[in-house]
């Protein structure tokens, strides 16, 4: 596994690269996670088949993302400069993938490129339905205002989450994955600075659906059955009208699909 930099404007976008052959791997992480969340791809897959190449999104791992707002224009750039480095040419097929946030970074540079995917396998994918909180708090300037400042000042939230919580107007997964990501300073400060600069990457699932059409592009879809932060009818809903190109399993899992042991599940939606 090599450990590569690739200089973007005035930021370093960190990935690793492992492998030779002529399907490329490209991979996206979760929130919080890094590129080494899909290390055991390295360990399983026959790499003189495959070429993978995990990055380590803004905000994360060790990219250092001085650039503001990541526009889909920065994926693209990104994308094509990292595959030049790789050596990666026209005759290799390109399998994206992405779990969770990483998911919405898959379907953005899809429909970006649709062209240059042979394959898109999601993982719990955000990006196929709009969430609300997330929409509030970075697609508006109100709700920005309030967001910057519940950083900062976190208490009345945490009130107000709590009174939810005992009224059961919030599930537990929820409530666990809030209270953890508000706790701490330093984890606040990252959670806006994460949200707010990938506010821009919005896919657009109608749009999708009908390159996905168009393209002939295979897509895999695998959702949690335990999950209560992206439950499967959005992956339902999303497959309706393009059932022949894309299919969709629900595993004994939660939110975390992306691990070693769910490994019988991820490398056939990959090798097949």
């Amino acid at each position: 596994m090599q450990s590569l930099y690739l200089p973007y404007k005035s930021s370093q976008v960190h990935f690793w690269k492992a492998g030779e052959g002529n399907t490329v791997i490209l991979c996206f992480h979760g929130y919080g996670e890094t590129a080494d969340s899909f290390e055991f791809l390295d360990r399983l897959l026959p790499l003189e088949q495959y070429i993978l190449i995990a990055v380590d999104l803004p905000f994360h791992g060790k990219t250092v993302w001085r650039g503001g707002n990541f526009f889909p224009d920065d994926l693209q750039k990104i994308t094509q400069l990292i595959l030049k480095q790789c050596a990666v040419i026209p005759d290799h097929r390109i399998i994206v993938v992405g779990f969770s946030l990483g998911g919405r970074i898959a379907l953005q540079l899809y429909q970006s490129m649709p062209a240059l995917v042979h394959k898109i396998v999601l993982l719990a994918p955000d990006g196929l339905k709009v969430n609300f909180w997330y929409w509030l708090a970075t697609q508006t300037r109100l709700g920005n205002r309030l967001f910057a400042l519940t950083m900062k000042k976190p208490g009345w939230f945490f009130g107000l989450l709590k009174v939810m919580n005992l009224f059961k107007l919030v599930n537990a997964s929820i409530f666990k994955f809030v209270n953890y990501y508000i706790g701490d300073a330093e984890v606040r400060r990252l959670l806006y600075s994460r949200w707010t600069s990938l506010r821009k990457i919005k896919p657009d699932p109608p749009v999708i659906k009908n390159l996905i059409r168009k393209n002939n592009t295979t897509v895999r879809l695998i959702y949690g059955q335990h999950d209560r932060i992206i439950i499967s009818s959005t992956g339902e809903q999303f497959q309706k009208g393009i059932e022949e190109y894309c299919t969709l399993s629900v595993i004994h899992s939660g939110h975390q699909v992306l691990h070693e042991k769910h490994i019988k599940e991820i490398l056939p939606a990959l090798m097949q």
